[in-house]
């Protein structure tokens, strides 16, 4: 907090020339020496009226800067605030994944568990066909041996 000694400021009684601008040059020279200054109030400052106004602009920039900052974290925070609902989304989104993934391996090993009588049961049809094809064939070697013996014994007589 800055404080500012203000005083009225009133040409001595003193004639230091007839000049009326010269008076007050004097007295702001001898003020100026002694640190103090006057305003364009004639009010006694300790401060210099162009550091006065440099303090008082940069008041005003750092209120501002500040103001900037405060909606630079605002927004700052906003961000944030997403970033973290988007990974909370992709955490649930892995986690579903991650059981989708396992459900499928679950199906696959179900699968294998159902093929394999199937598998059991296709081999051992094969292997009926099979003895079905040789009983076939040894009996169409029969009928043709019979229907053989039949064409000797018509023949024959």
């Amino acid at each position: 907090m800055t404080y500012l000694l203000t005083a009225t400021v009133t040409p001595s009684k003193q004639n230091f020339s007839r000049e009326p601008g010269r008076e007050t040059a004097m007295a702001k020279d001898i003020l100026g020496e002694a640190g103090l200054h006057s305003d364009e109030l004639n009010k006694l400052r300790v401060l210099d009226p162009e550091v006065t106004q440099q303090t008082i602009e940069l008041k005003e920039e750092c209120k501002d800067s500040v103001d900037k900052i405060g909606q630079f974290q605002k927004i700052v925070g906003g961000l944030i605030e997403l970033v973290y609902q988007i990974a909370k989304e992709a955490g649930n989104e892995k986690m579903k994944a991650t059981g989708a993934q396992n459900l499928l391996k679950s199906i696959a090993k179900q699968r294998e568990a159902q093929q394999q009588p199937l598998q059991a049961l296709t081999a051992e049809k094969k292997m009926q066909l099979e003895r079905y094809q040789v009983e076939y064939e040894a009996l169409c070697k029969a009928e043709a041996e019979q229907n053989e013996f039949i064409d000797q014994f018509i023949f024959q007589k």
